[in-house]
């Protein structure tokens, strides 16, 4: 069987490019509704610093979640997961409208309270589904990663750009900001819908996808059982438990191997979450483009890393390298002076090229590490190796959110 696996050539057809736009809708969807109910913040609770408290709320609910199914990922049903997380995508999403015709948009602690524990699923469904996607797709051939993570960045782009129209469009309306949060929840809950169906229903029976699934099983993977019967595919695996413990690397030594890659990650997301959303929206002072200058950074930033999650299909910008990667990640750090002077002294020109840099270097270098580290390994590996990666990246978000809030330090009125 693995010899007619290996014969069927997948990566030149078979649906490869079908896979890579349903990845960049699954990856749209995986970020899609915490984008949009960003957009609400300053709508409900300006005296909350909503843009620093809300992924502090956020993020702690993702990390324990991927550190308890990256530890248990070999056992669980993959299909399942990813399909459970973007259910609940769905639900917490209407649940958001639910809340606002609730309350009729008068705010208040109590739908705070509620909020915030809105937020807390998204939370969780985000580590089920990150976690679970780029496991599966780590898999499979880096082009259908690269379309998962640009995904993530379609979903900024698309809300930045809903929020600036929006924003144009109800400008002299009473209830401006109610009419913008409602069409981005609406459109959101739709697109998470989209996702159930696309994974449940269209994804596992893609060719390139079953061929990558097939061979992850005989190398010994379990997680793609439930997707391989979804396709109407029996496979008989002939490893034993007692095979794929003695022959397959442990989650340890494959992050003692993938430690650089790891570290990376972390530091990357650590810079990132330190300076985007919250700085942009609080601590970049008066300009002449009054509101819109935080939504016109955001948009910025939406954009490039948008550029920067495609630059690795254009093979002489990839950076294999694990030397130049991690000396690229340390160097991005000189953008925290230049972000802190260029607030205090600088014009919104110098700010809008820092954040381009920022969003470029964030969505590029996330890129070439998730394609780089699971060459290599087998089937069972590349996912535990996904889901460590991805428990890296979320870890590094927690602690950039939390130094996020040392902007402040030293500011008056600032809490």
């Amino acid at each position: 069987m693995l010899d007619a696996c290996e014969d069927q050539a997948p990566e030149k057809f078979q649906g490869k490019y079908q896979a890579m736009i349903v990845c960049c809708i699954l990856g749209i969807g995986s970020l899609v509704s915490w984008n949009s109910m960003l957009t609400i913040a300053d709508y409900y609770y300006q005296v909350y610093h909503p843009s620093r408290v809300l992924p502090l709320v956020y993020q702690p609910f993702a990390v324990g979640t991927i550190l308890i199914l990256a530890y248990h990922e070999s056992k669980i049903n993959t299909r399942k997961r990813i399909l459970i997380g973007y259910i609940l995508f769905t639900i917490s999403t209407f649940l958001l409208i639910m809340l606002d015709l609730a309350t009729k948009g008068l705010g208040g602690i109590g739908p705070y309270i509620g909020l915030c524990a809105i937020v807390s699923l998204f939370g969780i469904a985000d580590a089920t589904v990150k976690g679970g996607m780029i496991g599966d797709l780590s898999l499979m051939c880096p082009e259908v990663i690269q379309s998962f993570m640009a995904g993530l960045a379609v979903a900024g782009a698309l809300t930045s750009a809903l929020r600036l129209i929006t924003k144009a469009a109800f400008e002299k309306s009473n209830d401006r900001l109610r009419k913008g949060a409602m069409i981005f929840l609406a459109i959101s809950t739709f697109i998470e819908f989209l996702c159930v169906m696309l994974y449940a229903y269209v994804f596992p029976k893609l060719p390139i996808v079953n061929y990558y699934r097939q061979k992850a099983a005989l190398e010994g993977s379990q997680t793609v059982a439930a997707d391989l019967a979804a396709a109407g595919i029996q496979y008989q695996s002939n490893w034993t438990d007692y095979d794929s413990k003695s022959q397959m690397l442990s989650k340890k030594d494959l992050l003692l191997q993938n430690i650089d890659h790891a570290v990376n990650l972390f530091l990357i997301y650590v810079l990132t979450l330190s300076i985007f959303p919250g700085f942009l929206y609080e601590n970049t002072g008066q300009h002449g483009l009054g509101t819109w200058y935080p939504l016109v950074l955001v948009a910025v930033y939406n954009f490039w890393d948008l550029v920067g999650r495609y630059m690795p299909l254009v093979k002489w910008l990839q950076i294999k390298n694990r030397k130049a990667l991690t000396i690229l990640v340390l160097s991005r750090y000189l953008l925290v002076p230049a972000f802190y002077f260029t607030a205090k002294y600088g014009d919104k020109g110098w700010m809008i090229m820092l954040i381009s840099i920022l969003g470029l270097s964030t969505g590029h270098l996330t890129v070439c590490i998730l394609t780089v580290a699971p060459k290599g390994y087998m089937g069972p590996e590349k996912n535990a190796l996904g889901n460590l990666l991805v428990t890296f990246i979320l870890g590094g978000a927690l602690t950039g959110i939390s130094l996020g809030w040392l902007w402040l330090v030293g500011k008056k009125d600032a809490f």
